[in-house]
């Protein structure tokens, strides 16, 4: 499908004069706010021209509209996503790094969503969010690992519901600049970097959190081992905070390999941040204990052997 499509309709003859926008809704079977939203947007033409939204327009004439691109993701079964497990009521699927989860816009390629929906093609109706393709949760694009599907609605609103009570176990691989030699845990909320859109900040101060809204963020890490001034850690979040696991490392000064955005060292051979989601446990649409893991991509499996 292209990223738009035109469609004409004539007014038929005989019919009165109306509005441009009840005219457009009559025609092509939407809503009038959807209607408003077209002409808005320039994508309507009465006999070839941009006309607003309250023009009489009369028997004969000519409506034009080009139409944005469906939310939904469109369907890329050629993107290469490995899928980990699938049966009738979900699907998870391992995530390869440079891929966005879903589109953040009309028409958007190259996601999981659109990879997923090209196997899966019922995805696409699935979920409270058209392109979102199903999916119960994200990662960011440069982390790697596992992302869980619904193919069910039912079996959607049962796994979200298991995140928000914070039930499902999410492990990570994470590598850590500096040496770590003890677990522990960073229970600080995170809110929007006020100095930098892109990045999340820790919140220590109570009130200062609340005034301005951040969410609630555990991180919890376990060091596996320790090279050249880099710690491999096991993390788990029961919570699921835009950057979590990476803001909190950095809170703590150890962020992660890599990720420049919040003062990660480079390392030789590794184009993105060191983290991958290894590991996801939940209870299954059936009743059962799903737990599905993945081992650490050949990229950053590289960077970690040849580490001195």
């Amino acid at each position: 499908m292209s990223a738009s499509e035109l469609e004409e309709r004539l007014v038929p003859e005989g019919a009165p004069a109306e509005r441009l926008d009840k005219v457009v809704a009559r025609l092509f079977g939407v809503s009038r706010g959807r209607a408003m939203e077209w002409i808005a947007d320039g994508r309507v033409r009465v006999d070839g021209k941009r006309a607003p939204k309250g023009t009489p327009v009369r028997a004969g004439a000519r409506i034009s509209v080009e139409k944005p691109p469906p939310d939904q993701p469109a369907p890329q079964p050629e993107l290469p996503i490995r899928i980990v497990h699938a049966d009738a009521h979900l699907v998870v699927a391992d995530k390869p790094a440079g891929m966005p989860s879903h589109p953040l816009k009309p028409g958007e390629r190259g996601t999981a969503a659109n990879a997923l929906v090209g196997r899966f093609p019922e995805l696409a109706q699935v979920g409270p969010s058209a392109r979102e393709g199903g999916l119960v949760h994200r990662l960011d694009s440069d982390t790697s690992g596992l992302l869980l599907a619904a193919r069910t609605e039912a079996a959607h609103a049962m796994l979200r519901a298991q995140f928000t009570a914070r039930t499902v176990e999410k492990g990570y691989l994470a590598l850590a600049s500096g040496e770590i030699h003890a677990g522990g845990e960073i229970a600080l909320p995170l809110l929007h970097d006020p100095r930098d859109p892109r990045r999340m900040q820790a919140a220590s101060d109570a009130a200062y959190a609340e005034e301005h809204g951040a969410r609630a963020a555990v991180t919890r890490f376990l060091p596996r081992e320790r090279k050249s001034g880099f710690t491999l850690l096991e993390v788990e979040i029961p919570t699921g905070v835009m950057h979590q696991i990476r803001a909190h490392l950095a809170f703590i000064g150890h962020p992660l390999a890599g990720d420049a955005l919040y003062g990660g060292p480079d390392l030789p051979g590794l184009p993105r941040h060191f983290l991958h989601a290894a590991r996801l446990a939940f209870r299954h649409p059936d009743g059962s204990r799903a737990r599905y893991e993945s081992a650490l991509p050949q990229d950053l499996l590289q960077v970690w052997t040849t580490l001195p």
